[in-house]
């Protein structure tokens, strides 16, 4: 591999790797959070909600961005914004919480739907592995953070503003280390009106766009809600952290392996229905037994919701035919899909505090998960998108 090529890699993947921690860390400080800023249990996980809104409304912008600036240079201009969201979230007060979350959640967004495109473009014969290696990238992000955000906390005395600044050091890491990428000729792609038409008249994108939500939903259920779930069973708080970091490096392993395995046939059906399935058992065993063998449903649910992400972005790069019609795609299914999962934070903080426990959130989250197990069977199926017929 020659330099160039390192470089190209190594950037990539540390770029993916800065695609949820400012996401993730918010969960395991989420009690902290809410008693030092005065927020209810909705007012918590409308954090969680706000930043997933802006992942879905945002989304657009970057076939906008790419086909002005090129992909690359969107991804640096990603990555530089999340540095100043996180920082400016660390600043004092609830506007700033609420405001710096939003923006680096919007440039999160636009970099969502920018890597599938990003993928197409310079690793267009490798597709199903830099697929696996993008999406093991962001849940590896996101299991670090959620692993550590609390040690830092305790070894630095900063409390959850002064953790939550630091989260700049890797993205500003990342960004120096993608700007190769930045300074070269660039590729334009993902502007012009075709492709949004095209891929809004296909029912693949509308299957797609289910599974991209329902997925999403009930991973940001999850990511906003584990460790209070398990603090409430009767967890000490860093044990329920560690539970939530368990079942992100989980999502390592099946996010990086099953893109490889299911991109070699035109169907991805067994895949998709066999990872929600697992899901479905991994909210069963935190229904029904959260404080009995929790880390084994935490493998669980890691292996479902790792693999149905993977899935999801995988069938995203698989079926059109270049990279604009990828980032087109990528921009509908994960806009809708982000502005569908904003609702389940909110929605399960809010039967929690109607319902007084965990059950009826779960049961939901379970009907999420059967309404998902349909849309992964449409979506999975053989289709191709060519450029004339997205």
């Amino acid at each position: 591999m020659s330099l160039r090529s390192a470089v190209l890699v190594v950037g990539f993947v540390l770029t993916a790797l800065n695609l949820r921690p400012a996401i993730a860390g918010v969960s395991p400080l989420l009690n902290e959070i809410m008693r030092d800023a005065g927020l209810s249990p909705a007012g918590g996980g409308a954090i969680t909600t706000v930043m997933v809104v802006c992942l879905g409304v945002f989304g657009p912008v970057a076939p906008l961005l790419a086909s002005r600036i090129g992909l690359d240079r969107t991804l640096l201009a990603g990555l530089l914004v999340i540095a100043l969201g996180v920082v400016l979230r660390g600043l004092d007060g609830v506007a700033a919480l609420y405001v710096g979350s939003a923006l680096a959640a919007t440039a999160i967004a636009v970099m969502n739907v920018s890597m599938p495109g990003v993928v197409k473009q310079h690793f267009p014969a490798r597709v199903n592995l830099f697929t696996g290696v993008y999406v093991s990238g962001v849940v590896a992000g996101a299991a670090a953070a959620s692993a550590l955000v609390i040690p830092v906390e305790r070894a630095t005395g900063f409390g959850w503003r002064g953790v939550s600044a630091l989260l700049a050091v890797p993205a500003l890491l990342a960004a120096l280390l993608w700007l190769p990428q930045a300074l070269g000729k660039q590729t334009l792609a993902g502007g012009g009106p075709r492709p949004f038409r095209t891929v809004l008249r296909s029912r693949v994108t509308w299957y797609v766009t289910a599974l991209m939500g329902l997925q999403s939903l009930t991973f940001y259920v999850m990511l906003a809600w584990l460790p209070t779930i398990f603090v409430e069973a009767g967890l000490p708080a860093d044990q329920a952290g560690y539970l939530l970091s368990l079942t992100n490096l989980v999502q390592v392993g099946a996010s990086l392996a099953v893109p490889v395995l299911a991109g070699r046939g035109p169907s991805q059906v067994s895949y998709v229905v066999g990872a929600c399935l697992l899901t479905v058992a991994g909210y069963l065993g935190m229904l029904l037994a959260p404080t009995t063998l929790p880390w084994l449903w935490m493998i669980v649910l890691g292996v479902g919701q790792g693999a149905a992400f993977a899935l999801a972005l995988l069938i995203i790069a698989l079926r059109p035919a270049d990279p604009a019609a990828v980032t087109a795609l990528s921009a509908v299914a994960q806009s809708v899909g982000y502005v569908v999962a904003a609702l389940g934070p909110m929605l399960f903080g809010l039967l929690r505090q109607v319902s007084g426990g965990w059950t009826a959130p779960l049961l939901a989250g379970l009907a999420a998960l059967a309404a998902q197990t349909v849309a992964g069977w449409l979506a999975g199926r053989p289709a191709t998108l060519g450029k004339a017929n997205l």
